[in-house]
């Protein structure tokens, strides 16, 4: 990874930047509240961002989702993708990871993006076989 950006766990980040990243990953939706980043970052067990050094602002993020103590989750792993290929998405998965694991949370899993895997199976993701991802997609 590049000198120029820094890799920093967060309990806060600007609305903006974090609203660009996740537009950046086609997760946002019109309809959603920018103040509602603030508890998304808070209610992460980690929030990472990827800093431009020369702006300030964030060019990447990723978050894990975990009560703390047993598993964990992946989530919202998105790079800029003008600053994409360089190892930055690497970099925030790894200090994401580490934190899981200081905390003594080994099972980690992830819903990857088709034609993703490649990137996931060198940091020691694997798929999951004969376990189907599900979605609530309605009243149950």
């Amino acid at each position: 990874m590049e000198d120029d950006i820094l890799i920093r766990l967060v309990e806060s980040w600007d609305e903006d930047d974090i609203v660009s990243l996740y537009r950046a990953g086609r997760w946002w939706k019109d309809e959603y509240d920018p103040r509602s980043i603030r508890g998304l970052i808070r209610g992460s067990f980690a929030f990472a961002v990827a800093i431009d050094k020369s702006s300030g602002h964030a060019i990447g993020m990723g978050r894990i989702i975990s009560d703390g103590v047993s598993d964990g989750y992946l989530q919202d792993l998105v790079i800029l993708p003008e600053f994409r290929h360089r190892g930055i998405g690497k970099t925030l998965v790894t200090a994401l990871l580490k934190k899981c694991q200081d905390a003594g949370i080994s099972w980690i899993g992830l819903i990857a993006e088709p034609d993703t895997e490649i990137f996931y199976k060198p940091l020691g993701f694997h798929r999951m076989e004969g376990h189907i991802p599900l979605i609530l997609t309605g009243d149950p």
